[in-house]
């Protein structure tokens, strides 16, 4: 052992920065300085003039002309002189594949626009950002891999030893092995992604390849200055004589678009002002025979004119389309329209669906619809997007967006190549809802800027097809993921790094979580997501630190101990943490000696703080994971904290501690994520630890917070298998290393408030050390100006990060959305689950930075204030009773659902740190979780049968019918299963059949059932193999494990049980009917 204290060793204070509001819009927020990569020249907004930090108090809303622009929310207004109703998108082809990150750009809110605007951000507009070069036919490679990349991860195709530090690379594509235009068509193997829930069994993945709509809309007018530089917007050699009358034919296109991307019959708009037409100076181009195939199914035919281009090629002309013209699908419409049939509330009690409740459907053309984003990786609360703030706040709703951008997914589609397509002026990855005027120019659907088809663009290397570029994969998929080339890099990708923090006080030993954790570590060791470049190290922590050196030589692990704890250092430089592969036996070695190394300790302090400031330091250098567990309130050092929890207070609403202690744990956090490092925290306490303090460290440096209530590995035993199945779970899912995310909305649109675990950088880009798929993202949007002459809008989020193997990737997501201009059709697009999402997020805040009765007020004051707006607006006939539109015919339900749950509950004896616990799942679980903990499935499985079963795997799973939240719906003679997310129930009523109980249960008689039962035995019975497929398949769509308790009448956790019987009345809150009658009573004031 080494002494306590190296000499001559001077202080290395790390650099502290005030706190900023992590879910703030602005970031008008010093923080710690950057590192590199975060002002890479990338495309994610980093903002280059800015070396060295971003603690800048103001985002400029425009930068200078020849900076890159990158934030789509800069320099977006200049183009939108002309709006024709519907440019938007023209695209009929596949359905898509599931995915969503994230990236913003919306108008930069609090920010005044400057009055200098058109020349300078056109004029860096049209030359190619520095170090991207005109872009030159390369290699590609396409591989529709699954995600979870196992073994046979294809290589890195980054060229090697770009990415040292240049910021503007050289145009030259390095790296690149096989000749111009040669492609390779990877299938990378994969196996099944670890909880990939929420695919339909046997799902493949859509073709790729379906004719292009042949339309096109208008061009745009000029847009100031010329651009400088880059290839001329008008192709000499591409352009023909139109007829006469081109920009009459181009209004004909819009009307034809508009009917296209909706499937409601619209009376077409007014024709927009044809001089604008005119002034352009060039027609349309002849479209190549490649635009002339076949129009989409389900829309209007084409008739081609008789006028013959010197190519062969037609010119289109479209008849004027009326309504009677359409043969939309009306499949959406009809569902829009029962989204406005008027339920009453008080009479109609079954509105609960006996299946899954699924997200409604946007009511666009099919053709359009089926390359959506999948709804569980990002979804509206609003599925037709008001055209007005005005409309918006007449209907009382909330608009926002939820994310799920990191899910596994079974089908990713992977694009490698030299050339990442995005608008120049906003910086919009090219998505399925562009639309191309011609082969070589493309309008972005967000500012609606028309760009040039970069040359290797044109050619497709799934068809194998050259002068297709609607084909490509990129315009086919709603999500997809590009490697991004060098100029997405300014450091090296890092190497996979975890660090390991054990509290080793007294307390922590005797809960014997040390043994759980280091055993699962070891078998697991292989599984870690990684490399060759793999680290790995450990610190334990009493009330000293203990450094382990894992130097290769040495025959066993070396303790170091550091006793300063109000200075700490780094013992030694190298060492302490090392290679995974090169020094195994050493880790495996300290991984079995570390639980019996301090069962003899009678050190009962606890120097968290100390010991995550040491944590910190020996990550800086590269960035990476740190996983802290403990075990009770830190009590020494920086970060000592002393108890806020009165028992006798735990009731009352008033003057709860919701907010941090010290600004500690922010700060320390601030500090890690300005390193690239997020650190999460495994809280195993049987007594209050003030997690409102302690959380902060995940939330600011995007890590997660586990919670294990009185964690002990004797008097607990099911806590340490959920503990076990959750840590593996930790260990092996995929990561994402040094990530950022934006999400960017079309023109009119804007992103205010962000929820989740990061810290917001520079107005709207969210710095995020480590991604993981298990966290879910939510933000609250205004109508900033009109959407006037738009039939759609689209959203798109952008999440650039570096796997564990290495490599720089961008995952995208795009949504396009219809927008309406009547009360009823926002109504009828209501997503009520999503709404309810945001608003349990926004209630979280509330409760922190005013009261939690301020927040439990605002959360009924939402549904009373929609449902009255709905019965003053809508409702042409006033009926007596609670009125709700089908669309939020749960929205009471689901409100009172929230006012129940742990986070929000008044008058019940919940634990200070099981409330914060709640309130931090509510802000980083993704929707369909949130919902689940929130409004529990009950199921009655005493009478499970085949019939309407899924078949999985060759495994049969029954679909018992979801029932009421309701003891009215349990009778005696049943069991009932009750899956509240994370932990799940299965009550035996007191006359249930005896073949249920000794078929699966395994006992003679009810008498019989034991107290503490937790797991049911696999017999060979019918019934019993019924039942253990069923609660095996709820478990497996989860990142957590739910404990299952068997309960009797006489049970201690019926209790609990009951609690979470919504519909019902409890000591301190109102039953369902009561709640109704009571907005009944406010919406008719």
């Amino acid at each position: 052992q080494l002494p306590a204290r190296v000499p001559g060793r001077g202080s290395s204070g790390a650099a502290r920065c005030r706190p900023g509001n992590g879910w703030a819009a602005s970031s008008g927020l010093p923080g710690p300085v950057q590192n590199q990569m975060m002002h890479s020249s990338d495309a994610q907004g980093y903002n280059p003039a800015v070396p060295g930090s971003y603690s800048h108090p103001k985002v400029p809303p425009h930068q200078p002309s020849g900076q890159y622009n990158y934030s789509g929310s800069q320099n977006v207004s200049q183009f939108n002189s002309y709006q024709g109703p519907g440019q938007t998108l023209n695209r009929p082809p596949v359905a898509p594949l599931s995915g969503s990150p994230v990236q913003q750009t919306g108008p930069v809110p609090q920010v005044p626009p400057p009055a200098l605007q058109n020349s300078a951000a056109i004029s860096s507009a049209g030359s190619f950002p520095p170090g991207a070069g005109p872009p030159m036919l390369s290699n590609w490679q396409y591989s529709q891999s699954a995600v979870s990349h196992p073994a046979g991860t294809p290589p890195s195709h980054l060229a090697p030893g770009t990415g040292t530090g240049s910021a503007q690379p050289s145009p030259s594509l390095s790296g690149n092995t096989n000749p111009p235009g040669s492609y390779q068509y990877a299938a990378s193997p994969g196996g099944p992604s670890l909880h990939n829930s929420f695919m339909k069994p046997g799902s493949a993945p859509p073709p790729v390849t379906q004719p292009l709509t042949p339309l096109h809309p208008p061009p745009r007018p000029p847009l100031g200055p010329p651009p400088v530089g880059g290839p001329p917007l008008i192709r000499p050699s591409t352009l023909t004589a139109g007829p006469p009358n081109t920009h009459c034919t181009s209004s004909i296109h819009l009307k034809y678009l508009s009917s296209l991307l909706l499937a409601t019959p619209h009376p077409s708009p007014a024709p927009p002002n044809l001089k604008m037409n005119r002034n352009v100076g060039y027609s349309y181009p002849a479209l190549p025979p490649g635009y002339q195939n076949t129009s989409p199914p389900g829309a209007p035919g084409m008739q081609a004119s008789a006028l013959q281009y010197p190519d062969g090629s037609k010119h289109f002309h479209q008849p004027p389309l009326g309504t009677n013209h359409l043969t939309a699908s009306m499949g959406s419409l009809s569902l829009q329209q029962e989204g406005l049939r008027p339920v009453n509330l008080l009479q109609e009690r079954n509105i609960l669906p006996t299946t899954i409740l699924q997200a409604p459907v946007p009511n666009l053309h099919e053709d359009i619809q089926k390359l959506n984003c999948n709804p569980e990786l990002f979804r509206c609360t609003l599925t037709n997007i008001p055209q007005t703030q005005a409309l918006l706040n007449k209907a009382k709703l909330p608009l926002g967006l939820l994310l799920h951008p990191f899910k596994d997914l079974s089908q990713l589609p992977v694009v490698t190549s030299s050339t990442i397509v995005r608008c120049r002026s906003c910086r919009t990855y090219i998505n399925p809802f562009v639309s191309f005027l011609d082969q070589r120019r493309w309008k972005c659907n967000l500012c609606y800027r028309v760009n040039d088809v970069p040359e290797e663009f044109m050619y497709n290397p799934v068809t194998r097809v050259y002068g297709e570029p609607h084909k490509r994969p990129e315009v086919q998929n709603a999500t997809i993921e590009f490697m991004a080339p060098s100029e997405y890099m300014l450091r090296p990708p890092q190497p996979p790094v975890y660090l390991f923090v054990f509290d080793v006080s007294h307390n922590a030993i005797e809960t014997g979580y040390l043994n759980t954790v280091c055993k699962t570590l070891l078998d697991n060791l292989d599984l870690l997501p990684g490399n060759t470049r793999t680290k790995i190290g450990f610190i334990t922590f009493d009330s000293t630190i203990h450094f382990y050196s894992l130097q290769e030589g040495l025959s066993q692990p070396q303790m170091l101990i550091v006793s300063d704890i109000e200075d700490v250092f780094i013992p030694m430089p190298e060492n302490l943490l090392v290679n995974l592969n090169e020094n195994k036996e050493l880790i495996q070695d300290l991984l079995r000696t570390l639980p019996q190394m301090f069962t003899k300790s009678l050190e009962t302090q606890s120097a968290l703080g100390p010991a995550l400031q040491a944590a910190f330091k020996l990550m800086s250098p590269t960035g990476g994971r740190i996983s802290v567990f403990q075990t009770q309130l830190p009590s020494v050092g920086m970060g000592a904290l002393k108890s806020r929890e009165e028992p006798n207070q735990r009731a009352t609403a008033k003057d709860i501690h919701l907010t941090p202690s010290t600004d500690f744990y922010k700060k320390l956090a601030l500090d890690c994520s300005g390193q690239q490092v997020a650190v999460d925290l495994f809280l195993l306490s049987g007594q209050y630890s003030d997690l409102a303090s302690l959380g902060c460290i995940s939330r600011y440096s995007a890590g997660s917070v586990y919670y294990y209530q009185s964690y002990h590995h004797k008097h607990n035993p099911v806590q340490v298998e959920k503990l076990q199945k959750e840590l593996k779970r930790y260990l092996t899912r995929k990561i994402g290393f040094e990530a950022v995310m934006r999400i960017r909305c079309t023109k009119g649109l804007s992103i205010h408030t962000f929820h989740g675990n990061f810290f917001v950088r520079s107005t709207d880009l969210l710095s995020l050390p480590n991604v993981n798929p298990d966290a879910g993202y939510a933000v609250q949007m205004s109508v900033e100006e009109s959407l006037t002459d738009m039939q759609v809008v689209s959203f798109q989020s952008a999440l650039l990060y570096t796997s564990s193997k290495g490599e720089r990737r961008i995952r995208v997501h795009t949504m396009c959305l219809p927008v309406v201009t009547t009360l009823s059709d926002v109504y009828a697009g209501a997503d009520v689950q999503a709404i309810t999402g945001l608003l349990a997020n926004m209630a979280v805040d509330r409760s922190v930075s005013a009261t939690l009765s301020d927040a439990r007020d605002a959360l009924v004051n939402a549904v009373i204030d929609s449902l009255s707006a709905y019965r003053s607006s809508v409702l042409s006939i006033q009926q007596p009773g609670l009125m709700a539109p089908s669309s939020l015919r749960l929205f009471p339900l689901y409100v009172l659902a929230l006012l129940k749950q742990k986070a929000f509950q008044t008058g019940t004896n919940a634990r200070l740190d099981e409330r914060i616990f709640t309130m931090c799942q509510v802000k980083n679980q993704p929707l369909v979780y949130l919902m689940l903990m929130t409004h529990p499935s009950l199921y009655r499985v005493d009478n499970l049968t085949d019939e309407g079963a899924l078949n999985i795997n060759d495994r049969t799973i029954p679909q018992p019918p979801i029932l009421q939240l309701s003891v009215e719906k349990l009778s005696r003679d049943g069991a009932y299963l009750m899956d509240a997310g994370s932990v799940m129930f299965l009550w035996i009523g007191k006359n249930c059949g005896q073949s249920f109980i000794s078929q699966v249960l395994g006992v003679p008689n009810y008498g019989s059932i034991p107290q503490n039962m937790t797991h049911l035995p696999e017999l060979e019975t019918a019934e019993s193999i019924r039942t253990i497929a069923f609660v095996s398949w709820l478990r497996e769509q989860r990142p957590f494990f739910p404990i299952l308790y068997i309960i009797k009448d006489d049970s201690p956790l019926k209790s609990s049980f009951l609690q979470n019987m919504i519909e019902d009345r409890t000591e301190s809150a109102l039953s369902y009917y009561e709640f109704l009658l009571h907005i009944q009573q406010q919406v008719n004031k």
